[in-house]
């Protein structure tokens, strides 16, 4: 089985495009979607209807949680903020019933799915760290062989055992029988590791790896659509440079 795995669109439609076409050709058999398809980007609705169209499993993120009134984002910092209420006055009814109602864990496939740390859900805390890896060893049971997470754009993953808890590396990771992992699948529409790329993953079962793939797009096409919005300029600026 081979699925595929993607996180943080982020109202980004051209890289969200990229991606599923690039899916497409790699003969997937699911979709998961990691939570965060509104927030900063220009598109929340389109992007919304693609990722609707196309997952069977999606999880809620900390952005989709705040335009569907499932969280008080009154304390993000002023452009987020902003943000936030801009793309919840554009979303659909349909989009916005279809954000309140995602669940904050899926498991599927004997794989758990979120968009944060799996303890303390709705808290949506961040994994960078091996220590902070470690925090999960005491929810073992409760894991699936991997446990995908998104949240922090970036591409870290560990690998778990009794004896220890090691950092492991893209662009391809070997499951080890005996071991778990917490693998973080970048994002899709708001790189953060000095990428501007597109980042999104694919789980081959048969083979036990997973694999990271960084698909170039349009980039200069969304930033001219946020510089002629009311967004914040900064939100286009970055995508240039991959933070």
């Amino acid at each position: 089985m081979r699925i595929a795995v993607f996180s943080d669109v982020h109202s980004n439609l051209e890289a969200l495009r990229i991606v599923l076409a690039f899916y497409e050709q790699q003969n997937i058999d699911m979709y998961v979607c990691l939570g965060d398809i509104v927030g900063y980007g220009p598109d929340p609705n389109p992007c919304c209807d693609l990722v609707r169209s196309v997952a069977k499993h999606t999880v809620l993120g900390n952005h989709d949680a705040a335009v569907s009134d499932r969280m008080d984002y009154a304390y993000y910092y002023d452009a987020a903020k902003n943000a936030l209420n801009w793309h919840k006055n554009r979303l659909s009814p349909e989009n916005y019933a279809w954000l309140r109602g995602l669940k904050y864990r899926e498991d599927a496939e004997g794989f758990t799915f979120c968009h944060g740390s799996p303890k303390n859900l709705e808290e949506f805390d961040y994994i960078f760290t091996a220590a902070q890896a470690e925090g999960l060893m005491d929810l073992w049971d409760n894991l699936g062989q991997v446990t995908f997470i998104g949240h922090s754009h970036l591409t870290k993953a560990f690998s778990l055992h009794p004896s220890g808890v090691r950092e492991v590396h893209p662009p391809i990771i070997h499951l080890d029988p005996g071991h778990k992992y917490v693998v973080t699948v970048g994002s899709v529409g708001q790189p953060r590791d000095n990428d501007n790329r597109a980042c999104c993953t694919i789980l081959d079962t048969q083979t036990q790896q997973i694999s990271y793939h960084r698909l170039r797009y349009d980039i200069r096409k969304v930033a001219r659509k946020i510089f002629h919005s009311d967004l914040s300029s900064d939100f286009g600026k970055r995508l240039f440079f991959g933070v």
